[in-house]
């Protein structure tokens, strides 16, 4: 997540030369791609930690410190 980014909440995942903004809310692609295997994990992990990233991005917009998400196990 960056700072001051633009509505609906989302992050920036980056596998090698792919980039995508995901949706918070449900694990969707809003702008770019990434290889569907890639794509795949990270909706997992959106499905495990929707709560913490609904967290970091009310901080984001309150410019605290974000916490950091564990990955997938």
């Amino acid at each position: 997540m960056y700072y001051d980014d633009h509505p609906p909440p989302h992050f920036h995942a980056k596998y090698g030369e792919h980039e995508a903004q995901v949706a918070v809310d449900t694990g969707a692609v809003l702008n770019g791609s990434l290889p569907r295997r890639a794509l795949a994990l990270v909706q997992e992990w959106v499905l495990m930690h929707r709560h913490e990233l609904v967290e970091d991005w009310r901080r984001a917009e309150r410019q605290e410190p974000l916490a950091n998400i564990e990955p997938l196990p």
